[in-house]
């Protein structure tokens, strides 16, 4: 059980990091703590931009999913400036997790899934034999490849339109609920979808991405041993 655990929350700890942490991290600096919408969207927007910074300086590669997020908080804080009443402000501010949601679902159709670069280092977990299985998969050179890439576009999938419902939910809710309500309900919404996004990727993706990468390990293994056996 312990392992389980542990294993999910190595796998999902980047995914934290990039959405769950600057996204949650904005509601609680504006309705817990009562900041006003351009400091909350400046202090979330620490995070998304360290994680760039670290990837873009120390990494040499660019991590899409902080990046965008970091894109989505600087034009929310031009945004901000725009006067209106309580129900568009609340309106506005699902306008985070859709941009989120679009732009997830189109890394998506264009062959790159955002959410990839979240899980994998969890799953190859710094391992060279796990990194070179990982690689034949996604390059369709291994017998589980079709399967594997199906279940990293469905891991990005999911997120992609669990964040597009949850931003539509929001919408009705600002100018059907009462705001006083809405104010606490729209972050209740928002913690249940980053939940349900994390329980449906990991059961119908992420996971089996696991075991494919494991047997891809396996069988590579087999195969070296083989070829030893054989020379000997």
């Amino acid at each position: 059980m312990t392992t389980k655990m542990s294993k999910q929350q190595n796998t999902f700890g980047p995914l934290i990091v990039d959405v769950a942490v600057p996204v949650g991290s904005y509601y609680l600096f504006k309705d817990a703590f009562g900041m006003g919408t351009f400091a909350a969207l400046a202090w979330s927007s620490v995070v998304p931009a360290g994680r760039t910074a670290w990837c873009a300086v120390k990494e040499r590669r660019a991590n899409g999913l902080a990046a965008l997020i970091l894109f989505v908080n600087a034009v929310s804080l031009l945004l901000s400036f725009v006067s209106g009443d309580p129900r568009l402000m609340l309106a506005k501010d699902s306008g985070v997790s859709s941009t989120i949601g679009i732009g997830i679902l189109v890394s998506v159709a264009l062959g790159r899934p955002m959410m990839t670069a979240g899980f994998k280092p969890f799953l190859v977990r710094g391992e060279a034999a796990r990194e070179a299985a990982w690689a034949r998969l996604a390059g369709g050179s291994a017998p589980g490849s079709a399967a594997f890439r199906r279940s990293e576009r469905v891991f990005s999938v999911v997120w992609g339109v669990v964040l597009l419902v949850e931003c539509v939910a929001r919408v009705v809710g600002a100018y059907t609920v009462p705001v006083d309500t809405m104010v606490w309900l729209g972050s209740v919404v928002l913690a249940g979808a980053m939940t349900l996004a994390f329980v449906v990727s990991r059961g119908i993706a992420a996971e089996p991405m696991a075991r494919l990468l494991t047997a891809e390990v396996k069988a590579a293994e087999e195969a070296a041993k083989r070829e030893v056996a054989v020379a000997a």
